[in-house]
């Protein structure tokens, strides 16, 4: 079970990094300076990572029997800038939690 809260992780903090280089470059590149791939590539891979983060939230939710509270708030970092940093956060004290139980 914590191999799948590690891949949340790990997607949380890319889903958050792509989502910070969409909002703070590509969008920019697109609007200011007229170069629209910039959002094509990068807004793509978003979308995957986006997709990716929620799987993997509700596969965690389901495998570790986690209310509806906790995936709305999974949910809500997914859509705010930063928030899957944040989010982060609690996972990873799940993650420690998790492993010095299972010692």
């Amino acid at each position: 079970m914590n191999k799948k809260l590690s891949w949340l992780r790990r997607t949380g903090i890319a889903e958050g990094i792509s989502f910070l280089l969409l909002l703070g470059i590509a969008m920019p590149l697109k609007y200011v300076l007229k170069q629209p791939m910039a959002v094509t590539i990068v807004g793509w891979a978003h979308g995957i990572l986006f997709v990716a983060f929620l799987f993997l939230a509700w596969e965690v939710k389901t495998d570790r029997n986690k209310s509806g509270k906790w995936f709305a708030l999974a949910f809500l970092a997914s859509i705010l800038p930063a928030g899957t940093f944040f989010f982060d956060k609690k996972l990873k004290e799940e993650e420690t939690v998790s492993s010095t139980q299972s010692d």
